[in-house]
């Protein structure tokens, strides 16, 4: 059976990109997002399909949490914790792991002072201070309650009576906070 066109081993096209002649048979067929889009382009102006177009074509199952979860009820026999003072020792089967604050210079010690890798154990000293969020500008004019805070010369004060023109700075009315 005859083909209706011819084989094309001499034939001459020009590159739809560049706009370059070379062989009919050595031009290759573009393909952008899985398409084939008839593009003939020349060996230099042609590349792949860039994987960021196929974003979306196809269906990802990427689920980030589990389902029907279970909590860790071998806490204080999960195994030893893994610090072996001495060749052969097994550790501290008695807390797990999780009794360790692992990083560098953790919290609560560091190597200088955890005699035989230890566990540091977080210990707070002292009290926690007043937290004050959106404090106002003193002012002369306004009569401010106890514990009002207030902002004046860039540090920040609180009432420790009531008062009236009674600048922040004075301490029978106020404290530095």
């Amino acid at each position: 059976m005859p083909n209706n066109f011819a084989s094309g081993k001499f034939a001459i096209a020009e590159c739809d990109r560049c706009g370059f002649r070379y062989k009919l048979t050595q031009l290759k067929n573009l393909v952008i997002k899985t398409k084939n889009v008839s593009i003939k382009v020349c060996p230099t102006c042609w590349e792949p399909d860039q994987p960021q177009l196929s974003i979306g074509l196809y269906p990802v199952n990427d689920p980030q949490a589990v389902r029907e979860p279970r909590p860790d009820v071998s806490y204080n026999s999960s195994g030893t914790s893994g610090l072996q003072l001495s060749p052969g020792d097994t550790g501290y089967p008695e807390g797990g792991s999780r009794i360790f604050q692992w990083g560098w210079r953790p919290v609560g010690g560091a190597a200088a002072n955890d005699s035989g890798l230890t566990p540091n154990y977080l210990n707070s000293v002292g009290a926690v201070g007043t937290v004050m969020i959106n404090v106002a500008a003193w002012s002369a004019v306004i009569e401010y309650a106890q514990n009002t805070p207030v902002s004046y010369s860039g540090g920040y004060y609180l009432a420790i009576k009531s008062n009236i023109n009674h600048v922040p700075t004075d301490i029978t009315y106020w404290v530095a906070n």
